[in-house]
């Protein structure tokens, strides 16, 4: 019997199959849960709303979904990867620099996307091959430390607090036991559990403050950032080259989740529907979440994760997902709710998942059995992993290339310029 065969066998509900009314409800309630706590945790470190968030994610999904001719069970959310950046810019420029690089990853998606539609995918293989993607993914963890460090330790005005730690301490141990030991549904969701309980914890210490949300509408419109409605667009060079050289990170990570879903169900999405149209809707979702407020969105490993446990792909089930992120994100309270969400639960549930970035770059390079005796790979990756987490800043003009964007252009120019071999290996 075929491996094919095989997966077929295995499936529960397949792409195309409905489950019953009921059951679809409880299974997209499920794969929201699965991406709530990574999707909200974006919008919260870098200062935007988290409902409008919630909101770009299910229209992304849609819009995906739609350009791939409900094909591919694939949920969008917030991409820990431009977290720095937007970060940077949301201290300077605000939003509307922001929306400029969001948009900009998207354009360069369906640029991508339209070029392998035209002469196929091979040369993306050339420019971002395991050398240089495995110290791009660590770096963007590792650059994230300090983020998560100063969420763990510093109160609003900037002081030493040992209550914070203890709390950030506790959530980070907590998260960790329920990744360990639970199982099922309930280990997919282990990151918002532990979230739930740093808050419980963090209410227990005096750390929240219940204020907003007792203030909050149950209805409430996100706080949308539209241009020509909210401010007036003009061009941000150094915000499209601070984040655009990024998506060639996450182009990586949205292929690599293409090549899980291909292995659970049996089929080769890289042909059907093909990597543009999975390429040009995961760029559409961003596009629309930059006009709208949101932040930059990709594919989601933790919804696969769902998939893979309970053997359910159907796409109706995303489909009823992303629905259900959209309603929730007018729910007034839920938002405040959210944003009432402490630093020291953040800071401790962020050790964990920039953590788990980092090693998922290193992984790659294991995976992959990348041999750090030859000068060449130590070159790239020593020079992307300083660049990157050093947080280096390239100057033109007004204009800024900083950080994992500079890593990642010196790290494609290392890669396409150096011998495979230095002169003394020879």
């Amino acid at each position: 019997m075929s491996a094919q065969n095989q997966h077929h066998e295995e499936i529960v509900l397949d792409i195309e199959d409905k489950p019953k009314f009921s059951h679809w409800i409880a299974l997209s309630i499920q794969h929201l849960f699965a991406m709530f706590g990574s999707t909200v945790l974006v919008p919260i470190l870098v200062g935007l709303d988290p409902g409008i968030a919630l909101f770009s994610s299910g229209v992304g999904t849609l819009l995906h979904i739609l350009i791939t001719k409900r094909k591919i069970p694939a949920y969008m959310g917030s991409s820990f990867a431009f977290i720095i950046p937007m970060q940077a810019l949301m201290k300077t420029v605000g939003y509307p620099g922001i929306s400029q690089g969001i948009i900009a990853v998207g354009l360069v998606y369906v640029l991508v996307a339209t070029i392998i539609a035209k002469i196929g995918s091979d040369w993306i293989d050339k420019a971002l091959p395991p050398i240089v993607v495995g110290p791009i993914v660590m770096a963007i963890g590792l650059s994230l430390a300090t983020s998560a460090a100063n969420n763990a330790t510093l109160d609003a005005s900037g002081h030493y607090n040992g209550k914070i730690l203890l709390v950030a301490l506790l959530t980070l141990f907590i998260t960790i036991i329920f990744n360990m030991y639970l199982k099922g549904f309930w280990g997919e969701i282990a990151i918002l559990l532990g979230i739930i309980v740093g808050y419980i914890l963090a209410l227990a210490f005096g750390l929240v403050d219940l204020t907003p949300v007792e203030q909050a509408h149950w209805f409430k419109v996100p706080n949308f950032e539209l241009p020509f409605v909210n401010y007036k667009p003009k061009f941000y060079w150094g915000s499209i080259a601070m984040m655009a050289p990024i998506a060639f990170v996450t182009m990586t990570e949205h292929m690599g989740h293409l090549m899980v879903l291909n292995g659970l169900t049996g089929r080769n999405f890289f042909k059907d529907p093909g990597l543009s149209k999975t390429l040009t809707g995961d760029g559409t979702a961003s596009i629309f979440a930059g006009l709208v407020g949101g932040p930059a969105i990709t594919s989601y490993g933790e919804n696969i994760g769902v998939m893979a446990i309970n053997r359910i792909y159907s796409v109706w089930v995303i489909i009823g997902a992303a629905t259900f992120a959209i309603l929730f994100s007018f729910v007034g309270k839920l938002s405040a709710l959210i944003q009432s969400i402490p630093g020291a639960v953040l800071g401790g549930i962020s050790f964990l998942l920039f953590g788990v970035i980092a090693a998922s770059g290193l992984r790659i390079l294991i995976e992959e059995h990348i041999d750090f005796n030859k000068r060449r790979n130590l070159m790239i990756a020593s020079s992307i992993l300083i660049i990157g987490v050093g947080n280096v800043t390239l100057q033109l003009g007004s204009y800024q290339i900083t950080g994992v964007a500079l890593a990642t252009v010196i790290g494609i120019l290392l890669n396409l310029i150096l011998p495979q071999e230095a002169a003394s290996e020879k």
